[in-house]
This record gives C-alpha cells, structure tokens and sequence, in this order.
C-alpha cells in the first residue's frame, strides 16, 4: 500500500530553495553538487548562497539540512517552490 497520497508526502520529490549566509568556497560546494548554486549579497552586504533543486523525499531534504548545520552554515531560508516558478539560472 502506498503510504504517499498526498501532494506533500514525506516520499514525494519538490523543488527546494535554500538560502545560508556566506558564499560557499569549492570544497564546500561538492557537498551540494546535486543543487545549483549562486552567490548574491543582502541589502546590508552580507554574502549569501542560494541552493535550488530537486529533493527526492523529506529524508534527503533533512539531510540537506544535516549538512549545512555540520558545516557551520547559519541558514536563513528553506522554501518550497512551486514547478512553475523554477527558475534555475
């Protein structure tokens, strides 16, 4: 029996946004390799990375997370987004 009936389902793929503050030097960016990353700044200058891309489950969406606190990343946002809203440039 399938236990994902609804559109938000713990085993359900959705495109993710991400958002930690700094911008992500090579060897940290490998951890995420499976998102696109881009570098921007907040309206105080602070540097911030966005990370966009398809999460498979909410399991991996929490491994996601995992990551980033175990490389001391503050985060600041986690969105769910729309498919017709992606815009992965």
């Amino acid at each position: 029996m399938n236990k994902c009936v609804n559109k938000l389902g713990l085993c359900q793929p959705a495109i993710y946004q991400i958002e930690v503050v700094g911008h992500l030097n090579f060897k940290k960016a490998t951890w995420f390799r499976n998102l696109t990353l881009a570098n921007k700044y907040g309206e105080d200058g602070t540097p911030i990375t966005v990370m966009m891309g398809e999460v498979l489950d909410q399991a991996m969406l929490h491994g996601l997370l995992a990551k980033i606190r175990d490389l001391g990343l503050p985060l600041l946002a986690v969105n769910r987004i729309k498919p017709n809203e992606v815009d992965l440039r």
